[in-house]
């Protein structure tokens, strides 16, 4: 069910509220850039995905169906956009040269404080639909319909995903002795 408030202020936005716009932004501007930053792995191409998308939104709002919920219909534009922002810097990014050998302990990852950078790393490897539901659900904490809404997929397709993307992510990090 559509949440009344989330639609008020909507309709505030549509008549210019300007009030109404830094309160949805509030809002979701973090989500926004975290789910960017998670699937391009970048933080100022996150930055740069998260006023995109807030842009789009708010000058396509006149598009958005109140009959869902504004949560899934920005969180589709996030998504789209980050894709297509991965898509536009295919580019190989060079490896940092103080990057440590690949055989280390999964203690002295941890030790290290690499276990976060691991993990993205692994999260970039994988391909753009199993990186957008793993970055949905565990770091954006959307529920299997929540993502099914998203992505416009069925909630099958999302737990299929998932549980593949799980599986290729403990493969890479074993790989790494990460995990």
């Amino acid at each position: 069910m559509v949440n009344s408030r989330e639609y008020a202020l909507v309709e505030r936005c549509k008549k210019g509220d300007r009030q109404a716009l830094e309160e949805l932004l509030g809002q979701y501007e973090r989500p926004i850039y975290n789910a960017a930053y998670r699937i391009l792995g970048n933080r100022d191409d996150a930055a740069d995905t998260t006023q995109v998308v807030f842009l789009k939104a708010f000058e396509h709002l006149d598009r958005y169906n109140p009959k869902y919920k504004f949560f899934s219909w920005i969180y589709r534009i996030a998504i789209n956009e980050s894709i297509n922002q991965l898509n536009r810097s295919k580019k190989q990014r060079p490896l940092d040269e103080n990057q440590v050998a690949a055989t280390r302990g999964p203690d002295a990852a941890v030790e290290a404080g690499d276990l976060s950078r691991e993990i993205q790393e692994g999260l970039m490897d994988l391909n753009e639909h199993y990186r957008t539901v793993v970055v949905l659900r565990h770091f954006s904490d959307c529920s299997y319909r929540q993502i099914s809404e998203i992505l416009q997929i069925p909630e099958k397709t999302v737990k299929s995903r998932l549980y593949s993307a799980r599986q290729l992510m403990k493969d890479k990090l074993q790989a790494r002795g990460v995990y």
